[in-house]
């Protein structure tokens, strides 16, 4: 009966080390599968010598199915959930000279700036920030400069 339960711990460990090794992380299924390969070891071994045995097997087998699933992740047809996807083009990067057609627009403030904030501008939120001075959520403001990528803004 002990050597059914420690062959059933040690599928059971098999699965939950496969399941870590796709979800990001190490979590319950990484520390699940460890504590039930190594109780499925104690349960199945014998001896010692049939122990350090089993315990060989198992790091053989947990290399080969890590071989498998890294060979099965990174083939195209999979879509895993770490790995981004989508390419950013370099049409869509906004360069700091793009941002000066803003100058002299206004808006209002949709957080507090303390100096940095967002603003509110023609129903558009833009990450902007006060030229020093605290300005409080809901005040008229102006952009009056474009220093870099930053909106540097003012109180009307």
């Amino acid at each position: 009966m002990a050597m059914m339960i420690g062959i059933i711990l040690l599928i059971a460990g098999f699965v939950l080390v496969g399941v870590e090794m796709v979800v990001p992380g190490f979590g319950a299924p990484g520390i699940s599968g460890i504590v039930c390969l190594g109780a499925g070891i104690f349960l199945t071994a014998d001896s010692i010598e049939q122990g350090i045995l089993i315990t060989v097997v198992v790091i053989v087998a947990l290399g080969i199915l890590m071989t498998m699933m890294m060979g099965f992740l990174s083939q195209k047809k999979f879509k895993s959930p770490i790995i981004l996807d989508t390419d950013v083009r370099a049409d869509t990067l906004i360069d700091s000279s793009d941002l000066t057609y803003l100058l002299n627009k206004e808006g209002i403030a949709a957080t507090d700036l303390k100096p940095a904030g967002k603003g509110d501008f023609e129903g558009v939120e833009l990450d902007i920030f006060s030229e020093g001075q605290y300005i409080r959520k809901g005040t008229r403001i102006i952009i009056s400069k474009v220093n870099q990528k930053k909106l540097m803004v003012k109180e009307l």
